[in-house]
C-alpha cells in the first residue's frame, strides 16, 4: 500500500524529528468546544472523542476537497463520485452517511431526500474552524447523529478591520479567488467573505462504471459562495447575531456517453439568534433558522434520470438554556423541526414532516471524576416519539492518564427517496436505532500524546441501499482507534491507526458477516509539519485497506495510499505564499466502483492576511 515516495517522506519526516529541537513546544489552552454537550466546554474534559480543526488546518488542505480534508482525521472514511462538486460520503467509525449530522453554526444542513449532510457546494474560504465529535450524539441532536457530529463554524468578525485576499491556480485548469473582511467597533461586528472557484476537471468515470455511466469527457465544476456574519451587542449581557449563506454550483458528471450531462447545486442559509444572561448562572439562547439544499439537473445521457430540481427546505427553531449548578452545567432545550421536500414531475405520496424535540443535559466535573449524560424525547409527525438517551463518564488515573466510557442509544428516520421515490423507495420502512458502547484511554505528558478508544456500535432496522430498500435485523461496527500528536519546538507529528469492522450482523441471510459497501477494515494516517523561520514544510500521508463496493462483497476496491506535499512561506507580515503536490506518486484509485479520483495535481497560491 506505501509507495517509495511515502515511505521516503515518513523517513524525512522521522529524521526531521531527531534533529529538531527536543524541547517541547510551550503548553497551549485546550480548545473549548460545543458540540459534545451544546455547552462550552474543554475538550481534555470531555469523554467524547473530538477534534477541532483550525483555520490553518483547513488551508493546508488546499485542491482536496471538504470531505477529503474530514477523512485525514482519525476513525474516519469518504467514498467519491469524482473530485471537487461531486456527490461524496462520509463514515465515522464505519457508519453510514446518513448516520452523520452536519450543523453550520447550530443549524442542520442535510438533504431530506437523501438523508445525508449536505458537504459537496460548501466553499471552504468562509469556514474559521471545524468540531468533529465521534460517537452517538441523538441524545443531544436527535435524528441522523448516530454516528456523529461534524459542526462548521464560518467567519465573524473582531475588534479592528482585518482584510484577506488569496489567489490559487493549479492542475486541470483550477482556480480560485477569494476576499473578505472581518471587522469589530463599540458592540457591532461583522465578517463577509466571497469566493469563485472553478476547475476543468478530469472524467469522473471510466470503463468499470456500472449502467453505462461510462464517458470520457472531463467534468468540471464552477462555485461561487460565500457568507455575511453580523453580530450586535444590544445590552450589556444579551447580543443579537445573524448568518447568511449562499453558494451555487454547476457541476458535470457522467450517466452516459454523447451527452454533457450537468447539474446546478444550491445551497443557502438564514439564521438569526439571540442570547444573553437571564441571571448570572442562567445562560439562554433563542434561535431561527432556515436552510435550503438544491439539486437541479439541468442535462442527461441517462432515460431514468428525471430533469428539473430535487431540493429539501427545513425550518429550525430552538430555545436552548444552560444553567450552572452545584454538580455541573445543566441544558434544557426546546427544538421544532420542519422538512419540506420537492421533485420533478409527480410529487412525493408526503412530502413534509415535523419533528418537535425536548432534551436534558448535564455536564460536570468533581475532583478525578468527569461525567457528561442527556436524554432527549423527539416527536416525528412520521414515525411518532423516539427516546434516545447517553452517559458518559472520565476518572483521572494519573496526572497523565485518564479512563472513560460511555454509552448511549441514537435513531435515524428513513429518508424521503428511501420511503417513496417513485420505482425505488419503500414507504413500509422503520427508523433505525442504534445501541453504542465505548471506552477510552488517554495519555498526554509534555508535547506528546496517545488516544485509544474501543467501540462497539450495533443497530437494529439497518436500512439497505440500492432500490426497494429494506430493514436488516442487524448491523454492527465495531473497532479500534489509535491516536498519537508529538509536538515539538519547530516539528508537529500525528500518526492515527483505525481498525473497523462494520458488517451485516442478521444471522441466517447470505450477506451475514460480510462487510458494509464501501469502507475498509484499516486506515493509517501521518501528518507532519516542520517550521524553518519563515518556510513551513509538510506532509500527509493517508492509506487504507480494500473495501467493497456492494453488500455481497464480489466486487472489490483495492487498497490504496496517497502522500500530499505542502509548503507555505510567509515572506513579509502579511504575504505568503503556497504550493500543494497531491497525491505524488499519482496513484490511481477508487472509492466507488467506477469513479475516478484525483491524480498528481500541483496547486500554487498567494494569500494577503495582516495579522
Amino acid at each position: 500500500m506505501r509507495t517509495p515516495f511515502a515511505l521516503a517522506a515518513i523517513s524525512g519526516l522521522l529524521h526531521c524529528t531527531v534533529l529538531a529541537q527536543t524541547v517541547p513546544a510551550p503548553n497551549k489552552l485546550e480548545p473549548i468546544v460545543v458540540s459534545a454537550t451544546r455547552t462550552a466546554s474543554r475538550v481534555d474534559q470531555l469523554v467524547a472523542d473530538v477534534t477541532v480543526l483550525s483555520r490553518s488546518d483547513i488551508e493546508k488542505s488546499e485542491g482536496r476537497t471538504l470531505v477529503e480534508l474530514l477523512s485525514q482525521q482519525p476513525g474516519i472514511q469518504f467514498s467519491s463520485n469524482g473530485g471537487l462538486g461531486k456527490s461524496a460520503s462520509l463514515f465515522i467509525r464505519g457508519l453510514e452517511a446518513r448516520h452523520t449530522l452536519l450543523l453550520i453554526d447550530g443549524v442542520r444542513v442535510s438533504s431530506a431526500t437523501l438523508g445525508t449532510p449536505s458537504l459537496d457546494n460548501l466553499p471552504m474560504e468562509i469556514i474559521d474552524r471545524i468540531e468533529i465529535v465521534r460517537g452517538p450524539m441523538s441524545a443531544l441532536y436527535g435524528s441522523n447523529a448516530m454516528g456523529g457530529v461534524i459542526q462548521i463554524f464560518t467567519r465573524s468578525g473582531r475588534a479592528g478591520l482585518h482584510p484577506n485576499a488569496s489567489v490559487m491556480a493549479g492542475s486541470n485548469a483550477y482556480g480560485k479567488l477569494s476576499g473578505g473582511v472581518a471587522y469589530g467597533h463599540e458592540g457591532l461586528d461583522i465578517a463577509v467573505q466571497l469566493q469563485r472557484t472553478v476547475t476543468g476537471g478530469f472524467s469522473t468515470t471510466n470503463d468499470t462504471a456500472q449502467f453505462g455511466n461510462y464517458n470520457p469527457d472531463k467534468d468540471g465544476f464552477r462555485q461561487t459562495g460565500g457568507s455575511l456574519n453580523l453580530g450586535l451587542q444590544l445590552a450589556k449581557n444579551w447580543r443579537l447575531e445573524a448568518l447568511a449563506i449562499s453558494s451555487s454550483g454547476n457541476s458535470a458528471f457522467d450517466d452516459g456517453a454523447k451527452v454533457d450531462s450537468r447539474a446546478k447545486l444550491s445551497n443557502g442559509l438564514q439564521s438569526l439568534r439571540l442570547q444573553g444572561q437571564m441571571t448570572q448562572s442562567w445562560l439562554s439562547k433563542l434561535s431561527a433558522s432556515k436552510s435550503v439544499d438544491k439539486y437541479d439537473t439541468l442535462s442527461s445521457a441517462s432515460q431514468f434520470t428525471q430533469l428539473g430540481a430535487i431540493e429539501t427546505d427545513q425550518t429550525q427553531l430552538s430555545w436552548e438554556n444552560t444553567i450552572d449548578t452545584p454538580i455541573g452545567t445543566a441544558l434544557a432545550l426546546l427544538e421544532r423541526l420542519e422538512q419540506k421536500v420537492s421533485r420533478p414531475g409527480d410529487a412525493f405520496s408526503v412530502s413534509d414532516r415535523s419533528i418537535n424535540g425536548i432534551g436534558l443535559g448535564l455536564n460536570g466535573s468533581s475532583g478525578d471524576h468527569s461525567w457528561q449524560a442527556s436524554l432527549r424525547m423527539d416527536d416525528n409527525s412520521q414515525f411518532g416519539k423516539q427516546n434516545t438517551g447517553a452517559l458518559g463518564w472520565g476518572y483521572t488515573l494519573t496526572s497523565t492518564l485518564r479512563l472513560g466510557a460511555s454509552y448511549g442509544t441514537s435513531f435515524t428516520a428513513p429518508s424521503f427517496n428511501q420511503l417513496y421515490y417513485p420505482g425505488f423507495g419503500n414507504p413500509t420502512l422503520l427508523p433505525e436505532d442504534g445501541k453504542h458502547a465505548e471506552l477510552s484511554l488517554r495519555w498526554k505528558q509534555g508535547a506528546q500524546s496517545l488516544k485509544a478508544a474501543l467501540f462497539d456500535n450495533r443497530y437494529r432496522n439497518f436500512i439497505s441501499s440500492g432500490p426497494a430498500p429494506s430493514n436488516t435485523p442487524r448491523a454492527r461496527s465495531e473497532g479500534i482507534s489509535l491516536a498519537y500528536e508529538i509536538s515539538l519546538q519547530t516539528v508537529k507529528l500525528s500518526a492515527s491507526l483505525d481498525h473497523v469492522n462494520p458488517h451485516n450482523a442478521t444471522d441466517g441471510v447470505a450477506t451475514s458477516g460480510n462487510l458494509l459497501p464501501r469502507r475498509a477494515k484499516d486506515s493509517f494516517k501521518l501528518q507532519g509539519d516542520w517550521e524553518l523561520g519563515k518556510l513551513n514544510l509538510g506532509a500527509s500521508l493517508n492509506s487504507f485497506s480494500h473495501r467493497f463496493d456492494d453488500a455481497a462483497n464480489k466486487y472489490k476496491l483495492a487498497g490504496y495510499a496517497t502522500l500530499d506535499l505542502r509548503s507555505d512561506w510567509e515572506f513579509s507580515p502579511a504575504w505568503s505564499m503556497n504550493a500543494r503536490l497531491n497525491n505524488v506518486a499519482d496513484k490511481h484509485y477508487e472509492t466507488a466502483r467506477g469513479f475516478n479520483q484525483p491524480g498528481r495535481e500541483f496547486y500554487l497560491g498567494l494569500r494577503y492576511e495582516p495579522q
